[in-house]
C-alpha cells in the first residue's frame, strides 16, 4: 500500500476532519506546541507503541493511553472499548513510528531467545518457544501499513468513533498525518 506521509508544521496543515476536535488538538499540543489546557477527563484515546523513545507533549487528564508493541491494539480491545463506554471518548488516534522493533521480528529471534535467558532466567527452549508461539501474533509487517489497517479494523467495529492513524518520526519527535 502507499500512503502519504503528511507533516504538521501549522495550524492549516492539520486536516480538516481532525479541526476542532481532540484529534486536532494532539497535533496541536504535540507538534505545535499550543498552551496545555487543563482537563478534568480524557478527551482522546492514544493507541501508540510501548518504545520509550517517544514522549507525546499533552495536557494531564487529556487522553487515555494504551502502550503496546507496534501500537497493535487487538489484544487490548476490552480497554478500547471502556474509553469509549465509561470514559465518553469518541475520537481515537493510532500512532505507529519508525525503527519499530515489532517489524521483522523474525530477525530478533536469537536477540530475543538470549536475553530472556540471560535477563530472565529462561532455559534456552522455554525462551525458544515462547518466541515461536507468539512472534507471528505480535509482528506488524510494515508500521504505515499495519496503522492504517488497524485504524480502518476499529472504524468498521466502532463505527461512531473517529480514528486517525499518525506516524511518529523518532529523530524528529513529530507527528505526521497518514492519508
Amino acid at each position: 500500500m502507499k500512503h502519504r506521509i503528511v507533516p504538521v508544521n501549522k495550524k492549516k496543515d492539520i486536516p480538516k476532519e481532525y479541526r476542532n476536535n481532540p484529534i486536532g488538538l494532539l497535533l496541536e499540543y504535540h507538534n505545535l506546541r499550543r498552551k496545555l489546557d487543563v482537563y478534568s477527563r480524557a478527551h482522546l484515546l492514544i493507541g501508540m507503541c510501548m518504545d520509550n523513545r517517544k514522549h507525546l507533549h499533552v495536557p494531564d487528564n487529556f487522553a487515555f493511553i494504551i502502550r503496546s508493541g507496534g501500537a497493535n491494539l487487538r489484544y487490548s480491545e476490552f480497554k478500547v472499548s471502556y474509553a469509549i463506554a465509561v470514559g465518553q471518548v469518541r475520537h481515537i488516534a493510532l500512532i505507529c513510528h519508525n525503527h519499530c522493533g515489532m517489524v521483522n521480528l523474525i530477525a530478533r529471534k536469537e536477540e530475543f531467545i538470549n536475553g530472556l535467558v540471560r535477563g530472565a532466567g529462561w532455559r534456552k527452549e522455554a525462551a525458544e518457544e515462547h518466541f515461536m508461539n507468539l512472534a507471528l501474533m505480535h509482528e506488524i509487517g510494515n508500521e504505515v501499513d499495519f496503522i492504517v489497517s488497524e485504524t480502518n479494523r476499529l472504524r468498521k467495529r466502532y463505527p461512531k468513533i473517529k480514528v486517525a492513524p499518525f506516524h511518529y518520526r523518532v529523530e524528529e519527535n513529530q507527528l505526521f498525518c497518514i492519508l
